[in-house]
């Protein structure tokens, strides 16, 4: 059966300076299908969305909607159009209730005075939420929301624009795999009514999964369209990365030396009874759902959160440690879950990120030393093979692949013999994991010690000699690299 095609993006192309984002794009996007497409970071997804959405105009190309060619000067015509995006950053109004965001700019008004009429917003807002089958009340204001309820009431807002195609861009990034499920559950929900989604992830599984058709760009080039049935993993990888990847971790049997971290009984707001040793050269992998406690476990130990009981040694002295400073200062690294919000200034050049945690290594008195800064980062662009125009360039104009290497940089510039990385590889590309896990593995080699915690089981699986489970704030769980699988870490996860 031939399925109508709702959308057909042409022979787009865009250009920016010195850059080439889109070279003769092409998109086909079917009525109430969800239609995948992958690419590493700089692929120019990105920026295809946002010609499609209106925030940015096409060079050359056209966008043909329900057989009539329409162009977008503004986010608003393309709302008016049927399109809506959800994007990947939640920008929500957070002192505002569900509703109020629902309808903002276009609230119901009665009377010729033109007064915004609540009790129909809100009656409104109800049956929208009936409809996603979501028990989020219409009145609950936005800053009392978890990142997965926020997400549906940005689906309830689509909707509510009665948008014939949904752009989601990274929907699962900072959500359980309960929550995905409910998203899910409500995408197909949403096809079933003819709406089409146009669905952004690195996460293949999810995407073979969930889509209908996978479109892979490269480069800023269109590579090739496919029936998600037809595809397997390695089949995809080799389409975005444009090469065969024989093995993504290249995990070896390190010589693990002498206990480096001894924690005992360790005990904070949200964790208690946590007991577990580090050895020079071994990667610990950390697993359980989101909201467990893994991060909290870990920026306690880095200082980020109290301590309110047990004891932490370092190479066999017992320590204190209040702050970061104190952390670094013993010889511990965090690369921290959310790069942009706690591990970059964005609007920052990389050579300032680069150097931020190290400063004293270019003071010049009471002075920076700029060409000592510029040489040092330099050397580090060079070695973590950061893509950017220059050490001067804003981190922010980075992929994400390159914002993580950017970090990487700046916590290895202290030389720590603990590392600890908290997601290091969420919302980047293939590419770009494969080389995080080749730098997790060399750092390991050297003899660091590594504590790695991940959403990701694949990647906890392919790279940790040792895995704890944390569930409730507990570890309840340590389990060898031979005798751990994904079913057995979610069974303790979930327990």
């Amino acid at each position: 059966m031939n399925v109508p095609c709702l959308l057909r993006a042409e022979n787009i192309s865009k250009s920016f300076p010195g850059v080439q984002a889109l070279n003769k794009v092409q998109l086909h996007i079917e009525k109430g299908k969800v239609h995948a497409v992958m690419g590493e970071n700089g692929a120019g997804k990105s920026t295809l969305m946002k010609i499609l959405i209106g925030m940015i105009q096409p060079d050359e190309g056209s966008v043909i909607m329900n057989g009539k060619k329409v162009v977008f000067h503004s986010v608003h015509d393309a709302i008016k159009a049927g399109f809506s995006m959800i994007h990947q950053e939640l920008l929500p109004f957070p002192e505002l209730t569900v509703a109020e965001n629902i309808f903002m700019g276009r609230e119901p008004v009665k009377g010729f005075a033109g007064w915004i009429d609540r009790k129909r917003m809100y009656s409104d807002a109800r049956l929208l939420m009936n409809r996603l089958g979501v028990t989020i009340k219409a009145d609950r204001r936005m800053k009392e929301l978890s990142i997965a309820e926020m997400q549906m009431v940005e689906i309830a807002k689509a909707i509510s624009n009665n948008a014939e195609v949904i752009i989601m861009d990274e929907p699962t990034s900072a959500i359980s795999g309960k929550e995905v499920q409910a998203l899910f559950n409500i995408i197909r929900d949403l096809t079933s009514r003819g709406i089409a989604v146009i669905y952004i992830s690195h996460k293949m599984d999810e995407i073979l999964q969930v889509a209908d058709t996978i479109t892979v760009m490269r480069d800023g080039k269109y590579i090739a369209s496919h029936p998600a049935k037809e595809l397997t993993n390695e089949r995809l990888i080799n389409l975005i990365v444009g090469r065969e990847l024989s093995t993504i971790f290249e995990k070896k049997d390190t010589r693990m030396g002498d206990t480096i971290l001894s924690v005992e009984n360790l005990e904070g707001e949200t964790f208690s009874g946590v007991s577990f040793e580090l050895k020079r050269g071994e990667i610990l992998g950390v697993a359980g759902l989101m909201g467990a406690g893994r991060t909290e476990i870990m920026e306690a130990l880095f200082g980020l959160r109290k301590i309110k009981s047990g004891t932490v040694h370092i190479k066999g002295n017992k320590v204190n440690i209040r702050s970061p400073r104190q952390a670094i200062r013993y010889g511990i690294g965090l690369i921290s879950e959310d790069r942009k919000q706690t591990g970059l200034v964005l609007s920052s050049p990389v050579k300032h990120n680069i150097t931020l945690a190290s400063l004293r290594r270019n003071n010049k008195g009471i002075f920076l030393h700029l060409n000592k800064e510029k040489a040092l980062a330099d050397a580090k662009v060079k070695a973590f093979n950061i893509k950017t125009a220059s050490v001067n360039q804003p981190v922010n104009y980075l992929s994400g692949g390159n914002q993580q290497k950017v970090v990487l940089a700046k916590v290895l510039l202290n030389d720590p013999d603990i590392i600890i990385f908290d997601e290091p590889t969420r919302g980047i590309d293939i590419g770009a994991k494969t080389e995080i896990y080749k730098m997790i593995t060399a750092l390991a080699e050297k003899g660091k010690a590594i504590i790695m915690i991940s959403s990701e089981l694949p990647e906890i699986l392919g790279l940790s000699d040792r895995v704890l489970v944390v569930r409730n704030g507990r570890l309840v769980k340590e389990l060898d690299r031979g005798e751990a699988t994904q079913e057995l870490i979610m069974k303790h996860a979930m327990a």
